[in-house]
């Protein structure tokens, strides 16, 4: 999956969606924090330096266009915009891009030309030819005042000279058309300075005088062009057969090319998509603006700047082709701190480049536009959109938000009056929550297969050496449905970021296709195709067995939807053989608690023990998750390697945590949890001499501990993920970890 595919974004929670971005290595730890606090806006200290008059900054949503995928190289594109529609256009059609290889784009020199306006010319020939003679010496005087943009492969290159007709006055004027290449900055304040540094020299040899001497927004020296192929198939939609559209949206371009009225529209469809990202990296808008609908009057009518037509194959072809003149250096860009993130995230390396990516959207932009008129029309999925902004309006809190839009959308009212009228009704019967859980994901009713989460209370790592360990089940869980397909196997993960076609060869199979791809082995169904759908609750990476549950999950789906009649043991066991791919040397413990969902008391061995464990009372606990996935791959193997290196030692430390496991089983039995508690302390204490805490692992137990809790440890492989806390006080431990800025959640542990 490239960098620019992030299955269900739209979904996942604002602070979820910037982890994503930072996780995906495309923004550094600044900004991330800088997000993560809303601290790269622009201030108004540093916004009463740009312009005049201040009294205060706009706002404007940052969104960002996924799936992009331009010249093999995959952009996530940062969008300023208010409009709610376009953000999910572009993503759309740059996710149906991708598969006819996404767009190509080229861009030509970055050259933006400057004008000098010459009046009172005796002799209009004569000054012709002697500018044309001094063609260098002009030239070489205006890159002299600016030196380092020459050094840098730039500079004045060329000048073209036209005359005309003075409609006002008698006689002629006559333009000189300096083109210069302006590198990486969008240059206009350069340019213009050349055009006035050489005033001189032209109003000596012209005779004439020199009146205008500004830069072109005309910048057809510098082109950019973008084009795509869509497989047929990939046009089809809910009652709409891929010809069908493929030949509306060519229908839809012929009309623009020949009406000018059309083409506006049609045009302005195309800039929607180029404005948002020319704002977001800083870039003049209003001037790419106007030299495209210059450029789009070029041949004496105003025309679309895109066309759309079907190849042999009777795929659908697009192509479009404008000016485009940015930079992405330069003061303005510089000083305003969302503009730098952004174009940080863009990644682009040169002007030139960005360009091309504007073309590419442009088109991206216009192909959605199109599908939508040659459909639904353009109507139906905007203001479906537009809802979101209505519901916003109407002051729908967060936990909501999700049912008023999908009320307001059904009702067909989508106006403000009705989203608060259905916001009235729901908080009047919504159920109140005490309890802060991990996000879950909606799911419909067809899940056919559930795997379990758990806690490990004692026995982390020592269980692997064929210790005892207690885990518990926690309140969370992996649930799977399946779809048949024609042919490909696709596993999504939308909460993950996981979507995979599996691959029928082992061989070439990667990360989540391993685990996977061998249950298909192993139940024989790899020549089946199917969609294996996965939600999840469990967070990855907190130590909460939810690889494990994937793997029982999926098996428990395939197993009810192509009626195989295995037995909870076989599924138990097959998710072994899946747990030894993703960790290497599991226990055995996270399977089965993932299987069947109980407390229990396990030994790993030639015969496992594996005893349901008896609680008299109940009793709660809090996890706290630290900010930072941890890997139990990775920790295993770690402590597989200095158990190697130090057997003796190590396996001492096993026998010190073996002996608290058997302590705490007594403790459970006899409702003593004050020791209960400092057993969970020292279990945290031997699994710091296995060294697989975290100064944030660390912080959450001492947090807790310092609130009242009877012990704290962490829970998991470590490296990162999730700390428990036994606790009398249940609100005030977690009170004090969401103070430091902490998830938390709290559940009751029980016999089942």
């Amino acid at each position: 999956m490239g960098k620019s595919r992030f299955p269900n974004f739209y979904q996942m929670p604002i602070k979820e969606r910037i982890k994503a971005v930072f996780e995906r290595g495309l923004i550094t730890e600044d900004d991330f924090q800088a997000l993560k606090n809303q601290q790269q806006r622009l201030d108004i200290e540093t916004a009463d330096k740009m312009i005049e008059n201040v009294i205060g900054v706009l706002g404007i949503p940052i969104g960002l266009g996924l799936n992009f995928s331009i010249n093999k190289k995959d952009y996530v594109i940062p969008l300023a915009v208010e409009e709610p529609s376009i953000v999910a256009a572009l993503s759309s059609a740059a996710k149906i891009a991708r598969i006819g290889g996404g767009f190509t784009a080229t861009s030509t020199d970055p050259i933006l030309t400057g004008q000098i306006q010459v009046i009172n010319i005796k002799n209009i020939e004569q000054a012709r030819n002697n500018l044309l003679s001094r063609k260098e010496e002009i030239l070489n005087l205006a890159n002299s005042l600016h030196p380092r943009m020459v050094a840098r492969g730039g500079g004045a290159l060329d000048f073209k000279i036209k005359t005309y007709p003075m409609e006002s006055f008698d006689g002629d004027m006559l333009i000189i058309d300096l083109h210069v290449n302006t590198m990486d900055a969008m240059g206009a304040n350069l340019v213009n300075s050349m055009c006035e540094g050489v005033a001189s020299l032209i109003e000596t040899i012209t005779e004439g005088e020199v009146f205008l001497r500004i830069m072109s927004n005309l910048t057809d020296q510098s082109l950019a062009s973008a084009s795509v192929i869509i497989p047929l198939q990939s046009l089809a939609i809910d009652g709409y057969a891929s010809e069908r559209v493929r030949d509306g949206i060519i229908l839809a371009s012929d009309f623009a090319h020949a009406d000018p009225y059309r083409a506006s529209t049609h045009n302005k469809g195309i800039m929607n998509g180029i404005d948002a990202l020319a704002l977001a990296t800083g870039n003049d808008w209003r001037a790419i603006e106007a030299g495209a609908h210059a450029y789009a009057a070029r041949l004496g009518r105003y025309s679309a700047l895109s066309k759309w037509s079907s190849s042999n194959d009777g795929d659908l072809v697009g192509h479009i082709e404008l000016p485009i003149k940015v930079g992405i250096v330069g003061g303005s860009i510089e000083s305003n701190p969302a503009v730098a993130l952004n174009l940080r995230i863009l990644n682009v390396a040169s002007a030139t480049e960005l360009s091309s990516v504007m073309a590419a959207v442009g088109l991206a932009q216009n192909f959605s536009a199109l599908r939508a008129l040659a459909t639904d029309g353009i109507q139906k999925g905007h203001m479906t959109l537009h809802a979101r902004t209505v519901v916003k309006a109407a002051n729908t809190p967060h936990n909501l938000f999700d049912q008023v839009l999908e009320k307001v959308i059904l009702s067909g009212e989508i106006k403000v009056w009705k989203a608060r009228e259905i916001l009235e009704k729901l908080q009047h019967t919504a159920p109140k929550v005490s309890v802060k859980k991990p996000v879950k994901q909606s799911v419909s009713d067809a899940i056919e297969g559930i795997g379990y989460g758990k806690v490990i209370l004692l026995g982390e790592h020592s269980v692997v050496y064929n210790r005892h360990a207690i885990a518990v089940p926690a309140p969370l869980s992996i649930r799977t449905k399946i779809e048949d397909t024609k042919d490909q196997i696709l596993l999504l993960m939308p909460s993950w970021g996981v979507e995979y076609q599996l691959d029928k060869d082992p061989d070439k199979r990667q990360s989540f296709e391993k685990p996977a791809g061998l249950i298909l082995d192993q139940l024989g169904l790899n020549d089946r195709g199917m969609k294996i759908e996965v939600f999840s609750d469990i967070p990855r990476g907190m130590g909460l067995g939810g690889s494990a549950a994937i793997a029982v999950s999926i098996i428990k789906a395939l197993n009810k939807h192509f009626d195989l009649r295995l037995k909870n043991d076989e599924i138990n066991q097959m998710a072994f053989e899946s747990e030894k791919i993703a960790h290497g040397h599991p226990s055995g413990i996270d399977n089965i608690m993932a299987t069947f969902g109980f407390p229990l008391i396990y030994r790993t061995g030639d015969k496992p023990l594996i005893e349901p464990l008896n609680i008299n009372d109940p009793f709660s606990l809090v996890i706290g998750f630290s900010k930072k996935e941890g890997l139990t791959a990775t920790t295993v193997k770690k402590v597989r390697d200095l158990w190697k290196k130090n057997t003796n030692v190590f396996e001492k430390i096993f026998d010190e945590i073996d002996a608290l496991v058997i302590q705490s089983i007594q403790a459970i039995q006899n409702n003593d949890f004050e020791l209960l508690g400092q057993l969970m302390n020292l279990n945290h204490g031997l699994l710091n001499a296995l060294q697989v805490s975290t100064p944030e692992l660390e912080r959450l137990v001492m947090i807790a501990r310092e609130s009242g809790a009877l012990g704290a440890k962490l829970t998991g492989g470590g490296g990162g993920g999730a700390m428990i806390a036994l606790c009398d006080n249940v609100s005030a431990t977690q009170e004090a970890i969401e103070a430091e800025g902490f998830e938390t959640m709290t559940f009751e542990i029980k016999n089942s």
